[in-house]
């Protein structure tokens, strides 16, 4: 039942923003890697273990479903994966088979890296199972025909959380940046019901503290 707040982070990836989103007590970092360039996968590796270094999971928001981005950010020692533009149950599970070691995906075995802290795991079998069950796997709903389809989504074997970006959202269903518009609203609630009729976490990115707060009191669990 905890409320879990994420700190986003786009263009600049020092290890200070680390400390100053842990500081001031954010529980988690999204990493946007869809709509800006970082400074290259070496700077996003080195953000990455000094926020595995105090504490924050890492959730990077892909630029599209491919293995090598996902295979590169977990083994750099990323948490989840949040797919953008989440349209179908197929293209959940196909992530899933990217992120998920054998027998449940097909992900290749890297025990020597961001992903370990460096260190070689006692126990390989152990490890993978537990690898398997922390990496998490985000649904991103941001357009009308993933609204469509939220019943099926929702189904996804190995979805763990389920996010609306409001703004592409309220474009998708055409009223741009109106987020209190009737539709958008009803929209979004449904998805959210969707959501916990069938055990999933639901969040998304409020305009002001006071959306938060209703959406809170609906039963949102992360922002």
């Amino acid at each position: 039942n905890d409320i879990l707040l994420g700190g986003m982070v786009m263009e600049y990836i020092r290890p200070s923003l680390v400390k100053m989103y842990k500081n001031a007590g954010y529980d988690f970092i999204l990493a946007d890697g869809e709509h800006v360039l970082f400074s290259g996968l070496p700077a996003m590796a080195d953000f990455v273990l000094a926020a595995r270094d105090n504490g924050l999971p890492v959730i990077c928001k892909i630029p599209e479903l491919a293995r090598p981005d996902v295979a590169r950010l977990l083994e750099a020692g990323a948490f989840g994966m949040q797919l953008p533009r989440t349209e179908s149950r197929a293209q959940l599970e196909q992530l899933a088979d990217y992120m998920k070691f054998p027998p449940v995906g097909s992900r290749a075995g890297a025990p020597l890296f961001g992903n370990v802290d460096y260190v070689w795991p006692d126990d390989d079998k152990k490890w993978i199972e537990g690898a398997n069950a922390a990496t998490i796997v985000v649904a991103h709903i941001e357009t009308r025909l993933g609204f469509e389809n939220i019943e099926e989504i929702v189904t996804a074997e190995h979805l763990d959380m389920l996010y609306i970006g409001a703004y592409d959202f309220s474009i998708s269903m055409g009223h741009p940046g109106q987020y209190d518009h009737p539709e958008i609203i009803s929209a979004m609630e449904h998805v959210q019901t969707t959501c916990l009729n069938a055990g999933i976490p639901f969040g998304t990115t409020p305009p002001n503290p006071q959306t938060g707060g209703r959406w809170l009191a609906r039963g949102a669990r992360f922002f």
